[in-house]
């Protein structure tokens, strides 16, 4: 051991601390004795193997599990709190709410009696109260028999976007960017450009330091997905469709939130979706069985388009990897290879393949850490193991090299697996010991056990951070069109004229809320005249943000990509129903009409949340922007012409629904493994994958006009 190694500033506040050699060191176990697991001066992994030598098989068990868990000030019966309103210790029915696939206890019984040690918080209070509540959390842990503290993890918090649970669940506290679409339709622009991707370093520090100040120390993050077929809700979760440049940002993200290695002041990352999510039956989703497969028609899709990221992803060590759902089918797939070896398809989920989790994850791509599960993998998306038990799921999914079972609480069914002997205690152990190395790696049981709120509350609110922000979603702004140079709406050019601003939305009242929002950024600005009577203006920006489907359940047909209102369209099944992603189409004409009638402009910006079709509003306008979740003042500020345009698509638009054609068997026109910049490859003679405007432009990845 070194001789000068520095005393870290520990802090007790139920055990004992014990001095060698004029060294402290916490008594997690109050024996009074220097275990190696305490000695801070030992490896990481040292400290685990002690200390899973000296947990019992209770104490293993709670560990392979991942609960989520809401904050005392989110219950709203008080008297079912502890620690003064912090913790909550309410106990929920199985089946009373989506996490409660088993009976739900209080926190503090579920941190001492169940012994679980890794919890996602989803809640979304202010930085201060967050940092207290994982405060207490970790008082708790440090009084039970070891004093092993808990991990919090979340999914991203600094999108803005529209709550979506189980992927955006907390949004607007911390710095808040475009979203991740727009992150890098503004690094792809910084490219084009002649500069790099420097961008998401400054995103990935700047978020970093906030979570790390608040105490949330592992990231549901980011998805390495490379999306290939356009009806997949989560495109809007990944960073578009070109693995190049994917790559070249997961790697700077984990770069920014870890560092080099796993260290005291880390945000471990968990990349998800191994081996890539965005290879759909047609978009359907494995939240829901319409959806459990992924498809791979071209041969060398898989190592071309979507293992790259993941490769990135191991070679800046990732700390933890999340297998998706889907598995692959046999019967719509050509045979895949990787490094020249045919790989064999288990019809199974990922989470539960020996072979991708084994010989292609940990044997091909040299991946180190742990691997973590969706959540939900042994009850409701257990696809290709739905005959099996609970318990032999849980058993199904260890033992093909999942270590850390997520979004349960389901000690019961793990136990069984474990005392009939389906999973052995050396496996046990190995899961053990992966999940202890990152905890003590990130300082837990040492010195980072508990933070400061009040540097949790300035670090977020450093201005600094948020104007970084604001800077991106400028460069996230993606001009598609720009007839007869309409824009920049420069003060000379606008001299004496009026604007009328609006944003279209799925729900009406959402949309009135929008607007309000929109033209109160507008009249920020200073520099436009706003009008809120369309008939006497000489300019409509018209903000459209579509909405497609659901992220829990199917829609009765593919999913709709056309701006669309009350549109019939055909269910899988032959019957007829109405789809809408936009409200107030006619609305919008008429806008559009009453402007061009007076020879004025129309600008429309799409919300690119998914690859849509437009062909039903770029004929409308004079120009068309993509935003991604951009701020509506950024884009107004853009389009003034104070900023540059420097955002460029980070996926393909569709031509028409033609080219997204799904046939009476199941097989779309265009390949669901492909991405949209290379789909003309495999298009039928004729058909040509890309939207294409009345100026010529092709809405094709990395399309992005200035001025």
């Amino acid at each position: 051991m070194e001789s000068n190694i520095k005393q870290p500033n520990l802090e007790v506040r139920s055990k004992n601390m014990i001095e060698i050699d004029g060294l402290k060191f916490k008594d997690l176990n109050n024996n009074g004795k220097l275990d190696p697991y305490k000695d801070w001066r030992l490896s990481p992994q040292e400290r685990a193997e002690n200390l899973v030598s000296l947990m019992n098989i209770d104490e293993k068990v709670g560990m392979l599990l991942i609960n989520t868990r809401g904050m005392g000030l989110s219950q709203k019966d008080k008297s079912k709190t502890s620690h003064n309103g912090v913790l909550d210790e309410g106990i929920v029915e199985k089946g009373e709410s989506i996490f409660a696939i088993t009976k739900v206890m209080g926190t503090t019984h579920t941190i001492e009696k169940m012994n679980i040690r890794h919890f996602i918080l989803r809640d979304n209070w202010s930085p201060a109260q967050m940092a207290e509540w994982v405060n207490t959390m970790n008082e708790v842990c440090e009084g039970t028999r070891l004093g092993i503290p808990c991990l919090i993890a979340s999914n991203s918090r600094n999108e803005n976007t529209e709550f979506i649970f189980g992927m955006n669940d907390a949004a607007g506290i911390f710095s808040t960017w475009p979203g991740t679409l727009g992150l890098a339709a503004a690094a792809k622009g910084d490219i084009k450009n002649g500069g790099d991707a420097s961008l998401i370093s400054q995103f990935a520090q700047i978020a970093h330091d906030e979570w790390d100040a608040t105490g949330i120390r592992k990231g549901y993050m980011y998805m390495a997905d490379t999306a290939t077929d356009p009806r997949w809700q989560r495109t809007y979760g990944t960073f578009g469709e070109d693995p190049a440049i994917i790559s070249d940002i997961i790697g700077r993200i984990i770069d920014g939130f870890q560092g080099d290695s796993i260290g005291k002041h880390s945000i471990a990352m968990t990349t998800k979706h191994f081996p890539g999510g965005g290879a759909r039956e047609n978009g359907f989703d494995p939240h829901y069985k319409e959806g459990k497969w992924n498809l791979y028609p071209t041969p060398g899709s898989l190592e071309m388009y979507h293992l790259p990221p993941f490769q990135a992803a191991v070679d800046h060590g990732t700390s933890s990897i999340m297998p998706y759902y889907s598995m692959p089918s046999i019967k719509k797939s050509v045979v895949q290879q990787f490094e020249g070896e045919d790989i064999p398809y288990e019809e199974v989920g990922f989470t539960f393949n020996h072979y991708f989790l084994n010989h292609i994850l940990r044997e091909k791509l040299g991946f180190k850490g742990y691997v973590n599960s969706d959540s939900g993998i042994t009850s409701k998306m257990s696809w290709g193991v739905e005959e099996l038990s609970e318990a032999e799921r849980f058993a199904k999914a260890i033992n093909a090299g999942t270590d850390l079972v997520a979004d349960t609480n389901d000690i019961e069914n793990l136990k069984i697996a474990i005392n009939n002997g389906w999973i052995t205690e050396k496996r046990i152990d190995q899961a053990n010991v992966r999940l202890l190395t990152e905890m003590f790696a990130l300082g837990l049981f040492d010195d980072r056990t508990y933070v400061s709120t009040d540097l949790a509350a300035s670090t977020v609110s450093n201005p600094a951070n948020w104007e970084a922000a604001y800077q991106a979603h400028k460069k996230s702004v993606t001009l598609l069109k720009n007839q007869n140079q309409t824009l920049p709406l420069s003060t000379e050019k606008m001299a004496g004229k009026k604007i009328y601003v609006e944003v279209f939305h799925k729900e009406t009242k959402r949309a009135a809320s929008y607007t309000e929002k929109a033209r109160k950024e507008c009249q920020e600005l200073e520099q436009f005249t706003l009008t809120d009577n369309y008939e006497e203006a000489d300019v409509a920006i018209l903000f459209l943000n579509p909405q497609s489907g659901a992220y829990f359940s199917a829609t009765p047909g593919l999913l709709e990509l056309e701006l669309c209102e009350n549109k019939t369209v055909t269910a899988l099944d032959g019957s007829s129903y109405e789809e809408t992603t936009l409200t107030g189409m006619d609305h919008l004409r008429e806008v559009a009409e009453s402007i061009h009638s007076r020879g004025g402009k129309v600008i429309v910006s799409v919300n690119i949340t998914l690859p849509w079709i437009v062909g039903n509003v770029e004929p409308l306008a004079d120009v068309l922007v993509a935003g991604y979740d951009t701020f509506y003042k950024a884009q107004l500020e853009v389009m003034a012409g104070n900023s540059q345009f420097v955002g460029v698509l980070p996926l393909t638009l569709p031509a028409s629904e033609a080219v997204i054609a799904v046939d009476e068997t199941g097989n779309c026109v265009s390949r669901n493994d492909v991405p949209g910049y290379d789909k003309d490859k495999y298009m039928p003679e004729g058909l040509e994958y890309a939207y294409k405007d009345s100026d010529g432009n092709i809405y094709k990845l990395g399309h992005g006009l200035t001025y």
